[in-house]
């Protein structure tokens, strides 16, 4: 449910790409994070001091040839121990406007209609929010940060190979 995956696809050799990209570090709200390598595949890791901190994603790179081009899939993730509590508050949502409805069809009663929808929807906008400065915040910039350091290593990658070409 709070899983995010992008793609990108780049016109330079995987090789290339993963190659600069490994030992990247970003910065995202004064939280540094580095792109390392693990088994084929790069994760973006908060550094060491905010490791024990879960609110970050957990962001996962996985760069794909294609011919000449490298497809970049971006997957970020909830940590388990952070969504149990947004799967619990959107469950209470879910259940007090059913009960909303159902003391709208049988009791006839618009104060506790209103009122169950009311907090339901409080409760969800809370919540809304909440991740959308939060946890979706990062995977945005994230990804953004990610997205922006491929095509810089791009353009540095065909202007290396166009002066060798030209020399």
């Amino acid at each position: 449910m709070f899983t995010r995956t992008h793609q990108y696809r780049f016109p330079i050799p995987k090789e290339h790409l993963k190659y600069r990209l490994v030992g990247n570090h970003l910065t995202i709200h004064s939280h540094e994070f580095a792109v390392l390598e693990d088994e084929q595949i790069l994760s973006i890791m908060p550094n060491v001091e905010e490791l024990h901190d879960s609110r970050f994603p957990i962001t996962q790179l996985e760069l794909k040839e294609e011919g000449n081009k490298t497809a970049m899939i971006i997957t970020s993730k909830m940590p388990v121990n952070e969504a149990g509590g947004q799967i619990v508050a959107l469950t209470f949502c879910v259940f007090f406007f059913i009960a909303s409805l159902i003391s709208l069809y049988f009791g006839h009663d618009p104060i506790v209609t209103i009122t169950l929808c009311a907090i339901s929807l409080a409760v969800f906008l809370f919540l809304f929010i909440r991740l959308q400065l939060g946890y979706f915040d990062y995977v945005r910039k994230i990804q953004a940060n990610l997205k922006d350091a491929s095509e810089q290593i791009t353009t540095d990658v065909r202007r290396q190979l166009f002066k060798h070409k030209r020399a």
